[in-house]
């Protein structure tokens, strides 16, 4: 039971306790019934592997879809409210692009049909192609990474295949503490040893250890522009120079581009690739459940060295060229099983064709709107630890916490009470208990008033020493603080049937499940 009011059934309102679907019903009924098989068919191959009976729970179609529906009440989503994760663009996502990408002819086709019958389906890959060449300044895309992670390792090995092609291996990887916390990983991934850049003290790359950095044995340097702070990297050109003086490649972590799509030009600011997250900044939030896709886009330099499988057109009709044998450069390999996420594809294409480049320009210059009306209208309540104007997200630090017994974590928990999605917490790591929030450009300025309200006066009672008030929230929810550490270190992730002297570690492990 949940709360401070006690009920007799143990339900709140119209939010009833929900067991585990294995906790409910009798597990000796069922729904299907088969008469036992007039004669043995074949030998026992099973062994000991042999189940005496499944265990299924006894329910009928309408507990079933009860039960479902009840969990599902109890998951936050972009539908329900606010979601302003920061560096992760939880924006309502257009039902007509949904609608479009279960259109029969788009929905329903098969990698393995024959080229000449899915026609438009490579024209849509073709005409997706060339809005992110345009809307990027860079002349070549590999469309078939399934991920933002999936695109930064595909940037990191046409790097590695063209300084191989050229005689020229490198092995080291610049990454700045400002990036995105992939970035070292699909370094290290691709065989590189990563060397940290701190930032300076506007939260951007410090520049002159950067130029410390750099040597005839750097492949590669790795920045995240807007950064992970929500800032814009203003010496971007700078780095690039310094980047190419040595020959070195330039590669940007496009998973921010929402910000500043339809204004800048990647291409423009001298960088060599970069992935480009569809499911972020093209319709489709990501950790909503579907795929994502995380094309990359190529500068001339690297172009050759796409992955297969690509869409050319000849003579009217379209071509996959899905063999390094049939390319006309020196493709690093092949990536995905076959072609990329191509239901992102449709979203993505038609998203960009229902705004059209203006819609674009006005989307990113909407976000960074939105976050800096929420910089502005919290700046004299919480603190943030970098001067000036963010771009998509605002980022707040735990001082104004200082000495009043409240956690960055206390703070988040009781934003749930107030029927608010916490932000992002405790990252980036660069600063000392973060708050990122990023409320996209999808957001009204009521809902934005009401999170600022929220925000102020969670704050204000803070500031007023009351601890106990945030160390037991939430209150409200379906479920209360657990212990995160232990079920952390102690997880169950198989259900079982509960003794009735099961630990206190079992009972938060089975809570966390």
């Amino acid at each position: 039971m949940t709360g401070q009011v006690k009920t007799i059934s143990g339900h709140r309102g119209l939010q009833l306790e929900e067991p585990l679907i294995f906790e409910q019903g009798a597990p000796e009924k069922s729904a299907v019934d088969l008469p036992a098989p007039a004669q043995p068919v074949g030998g026992d191959r099973l062994g000991a592997a042999r189940r005496g009976r499944i265990g299924l729970p006894g329910l009928s179609e309408p507990e079933v879809v009860r039960h479902y529906l009840r969990l599902s009440q109890k998951n936050y989503s972009i539908d329900s409210g606010l979601f302003p994760l920061g560096s992760c663009t939880m924006k309502h996502n257009p039902r007509l692009n949904e609608k479009l990408a279960r259109l029969p002819g788009l929905g329903d086709l098969h990698p393995l049909q024959p080229v000449s019958t899915v026609q438009g389906a490579l024209r849509l890959m073709h005409t997706l192609t060339r809005w992110l060449t345009t809307l990027s300044g860079l002349p070549a895309v590999a469309l078939s990474p399934a991920a933002g992670a999936h695109g930064e390792l595909v940037g990191l090995m046409t790097i590695r295949a063209a300084l191989e092609d050229r005689g020229d291996p490198r092995r080291r990887v610049l990454v700045p503490e400002s990036a995105h916390g992939t970035n070292p990983a699909t370094a290290a991934a691709c065989g590189y040893a990563v060397e940290a850049i701190p930032a300076d003290d506007r939260g951007r790359v410090d520049v002159a250890r950067l130029r410390a950095a750099l040597a005839p044995d750097v492949a590669a340097i790795m920045v995240t522009n807007p950064n992970t702070c929500g800032l814009f990297e203003t010496d971007v050109r700078e780095i690039a120079e310094a980047a190419h003086a040595v020959g070195a490649f330039f590669y940007c972590d496009g998973a921010n581009f929402n910000a500043i799509v339809g204004r800048v030009r990647p291409g423009d600011l001298g960088i060599d690739c970069m992935h480009i997250n569809l499911h972020k900044t093209f319709s489709t939030p990501h950790g909503g459940g579907g795929p994502g896709s995380g094309p990359v886009v190529l500068s001339a330099a690297l172009a050759p060295y796409a992955p297969v499988a690509y869409v050319i057109e000849e003579e009217g009709s379209f071509r996959l060229i899905e063999h390094a044998m049939h390319a006309a450069g020196k493709p690093c390999g092949r990536v995905k099983g076959f072609h990329g996420q191509f239901g992102m594809f449709v979203r993505a294409l038609a998203y960009m064709m229902s705004m059209g480049a203006d819609g674009l320009r006005q989307a990113s210059a909407d976000a960074v709107l939105n976050a800096n009306y929420i910089l502005a209208q919290l700046a004299d309540v919480l603190s943030a630890p970098f001067p000036g104007p963010c771009m998509h997200e605002a980022l707040f630090d735990d001082r104004f916490l200082k000495d009043n017994g409240v956690s960055t974590l206390d703070f988040a928990k009781a934003m749930i009470d107030e029927g608010f999605h916490p932000m992002t917490v405790y990252f980036p790591l660069v600063v000392h208990g973060a708050m990122l929030v990023e409320p996209t450009e999808t957001e009204s300025k009521e809902t934005l008033d009401s999170f600022v309200g929220a925000l102020k006066g969670l704050a204000e009672r803070a500031r007023a020493g009351d601890a106990a008030f945030f160390h037991a929230a939430p209150r409200l929810a379906p479920r209360r603080r657990l212990d995160e550490t232990l079920a952390a270190r102690r997880p169950v992730l198989r259900w079982r049937p509960q003794a009735p002297e099961a630990s206190e570690g079992d009972a938060v492990g089975r809570a966390a499940e």
